[in-house]
């Protein structure tokens, strides 16, 4: 079994589990420090509800990417490559919101959460339902991001939900140990050394997702009996809408075997890269990584919490 894949699903659950934990390790911290420590209950029910709505939100992705699959061949070849390329166009786009606002929020986390939670147990009669709600929503934002990244992965075998699942108890772990035996991590340096990761990993997908477009356009076309493609004389190698090859090293450096196939997980190494793809692939690493770097540079030496 090729683990490769599991790389990316890891480092992403790792980072949005993390960022999930710091929430309810704050949480959790106040109400101790506000001697409220009976409100832990809501706290692991928020817990559990957004774990659950996450994963039949992913179960219910995958019935429906099932459902394509047995349809007419043509017809799933259209649709199946529209779905993953619309998959992957969400996961970037949610995975890119996420970490410009992160990086531009995590100093003021501690205060903003501290804010909420300090209003909603001063509301005796709703307290408990306040706390579960900000901590279900917490978890759902993060929840759904990944498994929208995993459902976009799904070519991959059961192999991304091993990631998912190795990242999930990492993130446990560094929650347990921020919180439970004091130990002191740099969480500044954390998020900002994830997020280079997260964007490389994020712009490979960029490949992926307008590869699937393409194959979807030219299953289209076949569908259709039209003509919406630019001929090639190399059928077998050839794009629908992308242009000609910029990058072919296949013979060299085959992305089915090691060790491209791991950089083909981890950041969207093709062998063979068309022209359309490698210009999707340099405007959004230049455009996100400018944002990405601008929200650093905002950012002063505050640690991304404080205890």
């Amino acid at each position: 079994m090729d683990f490769s894949a599991a790389l990316p699903i890891f480092a992403i659950t790792l980072r949005e589990g993390v960022e999930a934990a710091l929430v309810v390790g704050i949480v959790m911290a106040y109400l101790k420090k506000a001697d409220r420590s009976e409100l832990n209950s809501w706290v692991f029910g928020g817990i559990g509800v957004g774990v659950l709505a996450s994963l039949v939100v992913g179960i219910l992705l995958n019935w429906f990417l099932k459902q394509v699959e047995n349809t007419e061949p043509a017809q799933a070849a259209f649709y199946g490559q529209l779905w993953q390329s619309l998959l992957g166009l969400t996961a970037i786009a949610m995975l890119s919101w996420m970490l410009v606002w992160m990086t531009e929020n995590a100093k003021a986390l501690k205060g903003e959460i501290e804010g909420q939670i300090g209003k909603a147990i001063a509301n005796e009669k709703n307290a408990g339902f306040a706390v579960f709600t900000l901590i279900l929503i917490a978890v759902l934002r993060e929840g759904f991001e990944v498994v929208i990244f995993i459902s976009a992965k799904l070519e991959a075998g059961i192999v991304p939900i091993v990631g998912a699942i190795a990242g999930l108890v990492g993130a446990v772990a560094i929650g347990i140990a921020l919180f439970q035996f004091g130990v002191r991590i740099n969480l500044k340096v954390f998020f900002q050394a994830m997020g280079i990761f997260l964007l490389l990993i994020v712009t490979g997908l960029v490949v992926s997702a307008i590869g699937h477009l393409d194959k979807a356009v030219a299953a289209y076309a076949e569908l259709s009996q039209t003509s919406l493609c630019f001929p090639s004389d190399i059928a077998e190698i050839h794009s629908c809408l992308l242009g000609g090859l910029v990058w072919d090293v296949h013979d060299i450096l085959p992305d089915n075997q090691f060790p491209a196939i791991l950089l083909k997980a981890m950041f969207g190494f093709r062998d063979r890269l068309f022209l359309g793809q490698a210009i999707g692939y340099f405007t959004f690493l230049t455009s996100a990584g400018f944002l990405y770097f601008q929200q650093i540079n905002k950012s002063n030496n505050a640690p991304v919490l404080s205890k």
